[in-house]
């Protein structure tokens, strides 16, 4: 119980939070990407992370940014190559994410052979909802998961169409990375994704069995 108590707290506790990109083939498609052979792993620091009332900022020489809605995946236990099957236990819970994207600054360096951290990992580009106990989603049931912009459905998915699963992420990142009390794992993002400007109200939530609805709203900031 006190495990999950500072767990409710991750955000300040993470140390880091590591994203998949590409985990949805539709996602894959509608950028023109190649679907992965192996998790593709990028990071963001714990600095990027916002949390309703506080808002999403666009960087004031950005014009716009893309949302892209995920299943947030919450460490309990340190774990270090571990396997597929041993995944699970180290789950301490799940959250609603956003990850901020610019497209553009992305698109730019990835021509250019360099790093994309900039596009990804600036302030207010994760925001999260609050933490959801572990035993309330079943990893072997898909979970529904959504994002609306101005009142308007954009994205909406479920995790049974990842490509790799939750414990396959957290077997192949564990086999490189230790993953540490408090860590967040971004699982991917599924098709719709789309631009937001300042003043867009954003929603975003899951559901699942048991009625299990959660839902966050957020604002991309004015200034």
């Amino acid at each position: 119980m006190a495990a999950a108590g500072t767990l409710k707290n991750f955000r300040s506790i993470c140390k880091k939070i590591i994203c998949i990109g590409r985990n949805y083939s539709e996602h894959a498609n509608e950028l023109g990407n190649a679907i992965p052979t192996k998790p593709m792993i990028f990071m963001k620091p714990p600095s990027a992370f916002v949390v309703p009332p506080s808002e999403i900022k666009v960087p004031s020489d950005w014009d716009e940014l893309h949302y892209e809605v995920e299943l947030g995946v919450i460490i309990d236990k340190q774990c270090q190559n571990v396997t597929k099957e041993q995944a699970e236990q180290n789950v301490g819970g799940y959250c609603v994410a956003i990850d901020m994207t610019s497209r553009k600054v992305q698109d730019e360096l990835k021509k250019q052979g360099h790093p994309w951290l900039l596009a990804k990992g600036f302030d207010t580009s994760c925001p999260c909802g609050d933490f959801i106990d572990k035993n309330k989603i079943s990893l072997s049931s898909s979970v529904n998961i959504w994002l609306s912009v101005n009142g308007k459905m954009k994205q909406n998915g479920h995790t049974r169409d990842m490509i790799f699963s939750v414990p396959d992420l957290i077997a192949y990142i564990s086999k490189y990375i230790t993953l540490e009390h408090g860590d967040l794992i971004l699982t991917g993002t599924p098709a719709g994704v789309g631009a937001v400007k300042r003043g867009d109200r954003i929603e975003a939530g899951l559901n699942g069995d048991n009625n299990l609805k959660y839902s966050m709203e957020i604002k991309v900031a004015s200034k």
